[in-house]
């Protein structure tokens, strides 16, 4: 009888530091969550905040203003619909990347650039764009270059879009746009990249690299001397890049992407 008694006194506590346990892991699970989705909202807040107030004066800041409110509202959306740390992470790094468009907005207005963001994702391996070119692709003319221009007013942070690395800069059109949307890229990529890219410091992979998706991070440190990362300076030295998304602005598109 005794034995008996032990055992279901030992079984009651196995029990209660079980359930115990578990309360504990569910309560640290939605601090956990609490605190991802607050982090977020801070970076969203501060997103809408400039998106709100800046008002673009030529073709590159209001489309760079335009790209930084899409981000607002995707962001805005993936916070409300986050279930877990990692959603809500995504949110944040979406609204990041809206800082970046913004602060490429005040660049292009001549605008103080306003304090750093923190890096994106992928951002620093990503590359970027250091001198001016122009390329004939596909019977048209698709021009790169560090700084915006009437020429060049689609901006874009860097990154990978679906898979593959893009170089952070200013640009005639989103090259990088169809891959986005249908979410591989297309058998003409390859050419304008290498057209567009090759031997440019700051780019440290070929086309080959670009095809088999270098560029993740791993592989890759500062880039020609300088920090991609962290969008410090957009005036031409540092554009720093991003993983969450890229450039819904016009451009021709043309032929040049057949998937």
């Amino acid at each position: 009888m005794e034995a008996l008694i032990l055992i279901a006194v030992i079984v009651l506590v196995v029990v209660g530091v079980v359930v115990i346990a578990q309360q504990r892991s569910g309560a640290n699970a939605a601090r956990t969550l609490d605190d991802a989705k607050a982090d977020a909202r801070q970076a969203i807040e501060r997103l809408g905040g400039q998106v709100f107030m800046l008002v673009g004066d030529g073709p590159a800041s209001k489309q760079a203003l335009a790209d930084a409110g899409e981000r607002y509202t995707a962001a805005g959306s993936q916070i409300e619909q986050a279930n877990s740390p990692a959603q809500a992470r995504l949110a944040k790094q979406t609204a990041l990347e809206g800082l970046y468009y913004i602060r490429a907005a005040r660049v292009a207005m001549d605008l103080d650039p306003g304090p750093a963001i923190p890096e994106l994702d992928g951002q620093q391996s990503a590359g970027r764009v250091t001198e001016d070119r122009q390329v004939d692709f596909e019977g048209r003319k698709v021009e790169a270059s560090p700084n915006p221009s009437d020429r060049t007013p689609n901006y874009y942070p860097g990154g990978r879009v679906a898979g593959r690395p893009v170089p952070a800069g200013w640009y005639s059109e989103p090259w990088w746009r169809p891959a986005l949307v249908a979410g591989a890229w297309g058998v003409g990529s390859m050419f304008l990249f290498s057209a567009m890219f090759s031997g440019m410091a700051g780019v440290p992979y070929d086309a080959q690299g670009f095809e088999s998706g270098v560029g993740d991070g791993s592989d890759l440190g500062a880039i020609d001397g300088g920090d991609a990362g962290g969008g410090d300076d957009f005036g031409g030295d540092d554009f720093g890049g991003g993983d969450a998304g890229g450039d819904f602005g016009g451009g021709d598109f043309g032929g040049g992407f057949d998937f």
